[in-house]
Formats: structure tokens, C-alpha cells, sequence
């Protein structure tokens, strides 16, 4: 059986940040009580969601360019049915 080698499901992330605005970070948090890091947390997947759609959007305009720049109509049809093709794994939550 091979083996897994196992990853920490959680790591240390030390930055520095403005004492005033770390002051008011933690007052907002400590109004909502909330810990910071899981506030922090919520931030960071909300970045990381969000620079996902915006790499998605570039490359599909990107690609859309890319098509209405062809003069060949045969040559994006083909293209459209391979993009479109469920193996391509666009439907399956690929990027």
C-alpha cells in the first residue's frame, strides 16, 4: 500500500500590519466577537475566490478575443466543441 504523507492541516502566518489599524482591527472583531483569525481567515478565502474568477474572466476574454480574431469559421467550431467537450474538465470545476 503506498504511503501518504501527511500535510498540516493548519500553518503559522506572521506578517507585520499598522499598530493603529491592528488596534482597530481588534476592536472590531472584539465588538463582534469574533477571533481575529478566523475573520482573517474568511478575508484570505474571500481573496483567494475572488483572484480565481478574475484569472477565469482574463482567460476567457483572452480566449473570446483569441476566437473573434479567427477567419476561419470551421476552425472555431472545432474549438468551441473542445472547450465544450466534458473531458476538457470544465465542468467539473477545472480552471
Amino acid at each position: 500500500m503506498p504511503q501518504t504523507i501527511a500535510r498540516p492541516r493548519e500553518s503559522t502566518l506572521n506578517l507585520r500590519v499598522d499598530a493603529a489599524l491592528k488596534m482597530e482591527f481588534a476592536a472590531a472583531v472584539e465588538a463582534e466577537d469574533r477571533p481575529a483569525s478566523e475573520v482573517l481567515r474568511s478575508l484570505m478565502r474571500v481573496y483567494v475566490e475572488e483572484t480565481r474568477k478574475r484569472r477565469f474572466a482574463a482567460e476567457a476574454r483572452r480566449q473570446s478575443e483569441l476566437i473573434a480574431a479567427s477567419e476561419d469559421e470551421a476552425e472555431v467550431m472545432r474549438w468551441i466543441q473542445d472547450v465544450s467537450a466534458p473531458e476538457a474538465g470544465i465542468w467539473e470545476g477545472g480552471r
